[in-house]
């Protein structure tokens, strides 16, 4: 029996030899011994003298901010901005987040070429009126910060589908929404900006609950301002 084990293993290892060890040499020889959708994903970022990744073009949108005016992303061109996804009646994340982007804010008040964008995944209850109001409570001062309103499921695409941070109804968890505490940083050109981790890899999206994510967002908006 224990014959008849080595002989059916020797056989497993002589197969994979003469189908796998082919392979594995010739990607040694063409220096593609690790691959992957991620890997070959972050190749394709570019990258600055500053050290920051290029992920891409931002969606495009089109809302109402706290003093009714028409707010789309053509409204930053030439600034470098900072876009979350909140709602005013949120009694978890969002004062947290509420105040580090007022810090953001206080840092740079008073460049005309830095702005802020939060929109609101509870449009149905937070109109311009109700953004104002927020906006006055939490210490909005910038003209360049605006909060934004419009059609729920507009809102959710542009979260879901075009940043990719998550968003969404769910009446189980208290206010009735669920949703990321992320920090998209775009540089004037409109495009998506990061930093890479410490395995090389883009974070892609800023911390926004966290003093390690709010430092490293606000030395990233310093570069880009420079660029």
């Amino acid at each position: 029996m224990k014959n008849k084990s080595y002989i059916g293993l020797s056989f497993i290892i002589l197969v994979f030899g003469i189908i796998f060890i082919p392979k594995i040499i010739n990607r040694i020889k063409n220096g593609t011994v690790v691959q992957g959708e991620r890997i070959d994903a972050v190749s394709n970022h570019k990258t600055s003298e500053n050290g920051l990744l290029t992920i891409g073009p931002a969606p495009s949108f089109e809302l109402t901010d706290q003093n009714n005016k028409k707010i789309s992303n053509e409204t930053y061109k030439g600034k470098v901005y900072v876009l979350e996804f909140f709602f005013s009646t949120c009694p978890s994340i969002c004062p947290i987040m509420n105040k580090n982007m007022v810090s953001i804010q206080n840092e740079f008040f008073g460049n005309p070429n830095f702005g802020i964008a939060s929109i609101t995944i509870n449009p149905e209850y937070d109109t311009a009126a109700i953004l104002k109001e927020h906006a006055d409570l939490i210490g909005v001062k910038s003209s360049n910060w605006h909060m934004l309103t419009g059609d729920k499921e507009y809102i959710f695409n542009i979260s879901n589908k075009g940043f990719n941070i998550y968003a969404g109804e769910n009446n189980k968890v208290a206010g009735g929404f669920e949703h990321s505490g992320l920090f998209a940083l775009i540089d004037k050109d409109g495009n998506i900006r990061c930093r890479k981790d410490k395995f090389g890899n883009p974070i892609l999206y800023y911390d926004g609950l966290e003093k390690k994510g709010v430092k490293a967002i606000t030395e990233d908006i310093k570069k880009l301002l420079n660029e």
